[in-house]
């Protein structure tokens, strides 16, 4: 399915343009003509992390005359392994800062837009509407519909990506042309079913795989080359080295969108169970660290468990923890494992998991069970600061 050239050409090219798009101008499909668009062309990234970093980078030595960059975090050294805009000087800067004078190595002639703050409904339609295109590089679905019910109603395209683990997924989305998100993923999966790339890692290198399909399909948009991928699913699988794609239709009974939501309560941070288990039964770090204390002293008696992966178990964990991965909750495999006279008290990597866990303990008659609010990260923050983070 082609499209028109999303962008107009900018009146002219330098000499000194010219010369370092060269590579670019001389395909016939591109020509002056295209890399005119691409200077013209204000694209909007959403995140720069794992696809953002090898999608700026690219973007820019393309010759995309602005780039927009939304993201409030900062460079922390577990990104160093999948987010290569950043680099080890660049640990504790702001990740758009350090995005932006990456970027400006790659490229002097790339105007950059910092947008140092959380995307959310109040300020989307805003930090969209100067930009021609978007591309949705972010690992959690709440900013997935966010990023897609706002380019619906400003009529927008967005090049959309995930990974997880050693598998990528790519499509364009572009309600005027084709089918949107919500026609691929009606509605978001139950809190705590899919884990993030934080939980369940990703292939470094997958990002640069994914990353780079995702500008090659911008750059088609701007310039009008070529089929984007609308209506198309593209799936990667670096273990089998395999690409599928898949047809994606618009569902006659996705409900138009015409407003912006509360996308944290849609897509649920955890679910209502673990909501409710959590009330009155959620201690912090120091007060564990206290327990623990009164346990060696033999004036305390209760089991830890850690409900996290073995792979992040061995990275780092609270001493005198044990393992039980949350799935074993949700099958009811674990409760096989927990003394029946001791308290249990439950954490993972922040507190969602070990949440989710809770309200299955719960339901299986662990009444006085709690968990740990902030989890390991917490206690590595709080408690024992030379301790591996991730």
């Amino acid at each position: 399915m082609s499209v028109p050239p999303l962008v107009e050409p900018a009146p002219d090219l330098s000499v000194d343009e010219v010369r370092r798009y060269s590579r670019h101008i001389i395909i016939p499909e591109v020509g002056m003509d295209g890399q005119k668009r691409l200077k013209n062309a204000k694209v909007l990234v959403i995140g720069a992390g794992g696809l953002g970093s090898p999608a700026l980078l690219y973007l820019a030595a393309a010759g995309v005359g602005t780039l927009g960059i939304v993201d409030f975090d900062v460079v922390d050294e577990s990104n160093l392994q999948r987010q290569v805009i950043h680099g080890q000087s660049d640990v504790g800067k702001p990740k758009a800062v350090s995005a932006k004078e990456s970027i400006a190595e790659i490229n002097p002639y790339v105007k950059v837009n910092l947008h140092e703050e959380r995307l959310d409904s109040s300020n989307a339609l805003t930090i969209f509407a100067d930009y021609d295109l978007i591309l949705d590089g972010t690992d959690n679905f709440a900013t997935r519909y966010l990023v897609n019910d706002a380019a619906v109603i400003l009529g927008k395209p967005y090049v959309w990506g995930s990974i997880f683990r050693f598998e990528g997924q790519v499509s364009v989305f572009w309600a005027e042309h084709g089918p949107h998100y919500r026609d691929l993923y009606p509605e978001p999966p139950p809190p705590g079913m899919v884990p993030s790339c934080a939980e369940g890692g990703v292939l470094g290198v997958l990002c640069a795989s994914i990353g780079s399909v995702m500008v090659n399909e911008a750059i088609k948009l701007i310039t009008g080359i070529g089929d984007p991928l609308i209506g198309r699913l593209l799936v990667f699988d670096a273990l089998e080295m395999s690409w599928r794609e898949l047809k994606v239709n618009r569902d006659p009974d996705t409900a138009p969108v015409t407003e912006l939501i509360d996308y944290e309560a849609f897509c649920g941070v955890i679910s209502d169970e673990a909501a409710e288990a959590v009330v009155d039964s959620t201690i912090d770090v120091r007060t564990l660290k206290g327990w623990l204390d009164a346990r060696e002293r033999g004036e305390r008696d209760f089991v830890l468990v850690d409900v996290r992966e073995r792979n992040e178990y061995e990275i780092v964990n609270i001493p005198g923890s044990v393992l039980i991965p949350k799935g074993e909750f949700l099958t009811g495999e674990a409760f096989e494992k927990l003394p029946k006279d001791k308290q249990v008290v439950l954490h993972c990597k922040v507190g969602g998991r070990s949440a989710e866990a809770l309200a299955a303990a719960k339901g299986a008659g662990f009444a006085d069970a709690v968990h740990v609010a902030g989890g390991v990260l917490a206690w590595v923050n709080q408690i024992e600061p030379d301790k591996p983070s991730y």
